[in-house]
């Protein structure tokens, strides 16, 4: 049996390096057993990019104001596998999709509360009560939460602290993940309008009546505001002034946010299509039929457009024309449709939850899987929502899962410095606490 051995466990990444760059005062590199990674650079180079102390953010729902779906990445290594680094659960149900920024995951809940969490360890900072289920996805915008709940609020939270800011109340649910450009925050509530409201006051700048819900999440680029609603139209509005440019009737709801890339809006609707428009005009370019893809989100990058349809079958479609380029199924079940799975592409692969109960992450040019990570089985089915600094963030049902590379193994006889104690056990996977910079 091997004996445990006491060894460190550093807080962070951050934590790490910063004891790194000490080596020369003093600091004595840890040395491990020869059938494990012979020193911290080479188990850096295990890890790949996810060692690495990088300032990349996520601070909006689909990763910008554009709500491309591109991440900064990287994405998990998986030279020597992929598994869950960290887990954060709460007995209220599901959580909304997350942001991230200078290392902390905010995250809202059907508790009513939103979280800050360490990203690299998953313990909370800080939780703020809403008043009523977080509906929304967050966006953090100059050290600003800001959240949309059942009860029609819209939340600015101070994203140090924790505190309110201001709210704003719309005449129903706000699940619309609000957009932050140039001062403004841009939402979409139930109560059928857009809404324009003042980033520090929550002021309210203008407001846009559709005919129906307003569920889809805004894109803002280049001063437009681009927004589907319930009543089958795909909006333009005027970023400054509320008013409307044009808008493309579909035959189906528009609860699919657009995605905004090279002057072409893509989006989704419920009469099965996504559609290519014209960002200036509105007009059609092509519309491709993928099924059941009400509230899947296309994502867009390197020229290629990625949309989740029905039977759980991932496309990537030529972003100019249309034309397929290749299809992943996620599942051999039929009948299975992603209607609310969408697609996120990170440094070349495309990441996505499938109703199998696995995360996969896929080649983005081929089409190919790379990894999948297999999770537990439950009524709601993993989504992957923020690929950053080599972690996914994964929601499944009442908790967010981190996913990175799967950390080195230590043998009996491996050493390091002692931060604060805990036991390691020889050969099986380092639990969450354990970890550390190993990380």
């Amino acid at each position: 049996m091997r004996r445990p051995i006491v060894a460190t466990v550093i807080s962070s990444r951050r934590h790490f390096l910063g004891t790194m760059g000490g080596v020369a005062g003093g600091f004595a590199l840890p040395t491990i057993a020869s059938s494990s990674p012979k020193s911290w650079a080479e188990a850096g180079e295990l890890q790949g990019q996810q060692i690495a102390d990088t300032t990349n953010d996520v601070p909006m729902f689909r990763g910008n104001s554009a709500r491309t779906g591109e991440m900064p990445g990287p994405g998990p290594d998986n030279s020597i596998g992929v598994e869950i680094l960290w887990t954060f659960t709460s007995e209220a149900g599901a959580f909304s999709p997350p942001v991230v920024a200078d290392g902390v995951v905010y995250v809202g809940n059907y508790d009513g509360n939103v979280f800050a969490l360490d990203a690299d360890s998953g313990v909370e900072q800080w939780r703020f009560w809403t008043g009523s289920w977080v509906t929304s996805g967050l966006a953090v915008v100059g050290g600003i939460i800001y959240a949309g709940n059942r009860n029609g609020n819209l939340c600015a939270i101070d994203a140090t602290t924790g505190t309110e800011r201001w709210r704003v109340t719309t005449g129903d649910a706000v699940f619309s993940a609000p957009a932050v450009v140039d001062g403004i925050v841009y939402i979409g509530s139930a109560d059928w309008s857009v809404y324009a409201l003042g980033a520090e006051s929550g002021e309210e700048r203008w407001r846009f009546a559709t005919d129906s819900y307003v569920r889809s999440s805004p894109a803002v680029v280049d001063g437009v505001v681009y927004i589907g609603s319930g009543d089958r139209n795909v909006y333009a509005l005027d970023a400054g002034l509320g008013e409307e440019r044009w808008r493309f009737a579909t035959s189906g709801q528009v609860w699919s946010s657009p995605a905004v890339a090279e002057g072409i809006v893509y989006v989704g609707s419920g009469d099965g299509n996504i559609y290519a428009l014209d960002a200036a005009t509105g007009d059609e370019r092509w519309r491709f039929f993928a099924g059941d893809i009400e509230f899947s989100s296309p994502a867009v990058a390197d020229g290629t457009v990625y949309v989740g349809g029905k039977d759980d079958i991932i496309y990537a479609l030529e972003a100019a024309t249309g034309a397929e380029r290749w299809r992943f199924a996620t599942s051999d079940e039929e009948s299975s449709p992603a209607a609310s799975f969408s697609p996120i592409v990170a440094a070349g692969s495309v990441y996505i939850g499938g109703q199998d109960n696995n995360v996969y992450a896929i080649d983005a040019a081929t089409g190919t899987e790379r990894w999948r990570l297999a999770t537990t089985p439950g009524v709601n089915k993993p989504q992957l929502e923020v690929v950053v600094d080599g972690i996914a963030y994964m929601l499944k049902s009442s908790h967010i899962d981190a996913v990175g590379a799967r950390a080195p193994r230590l043998e009996a006889g491996g050493m390091a410095q002692i931060v604060h104690e805990t036991t390691l056990r020889g050969g099986p996977a380092l639990s969450a606490v354990e970890r550390g910079y190993f990380r």
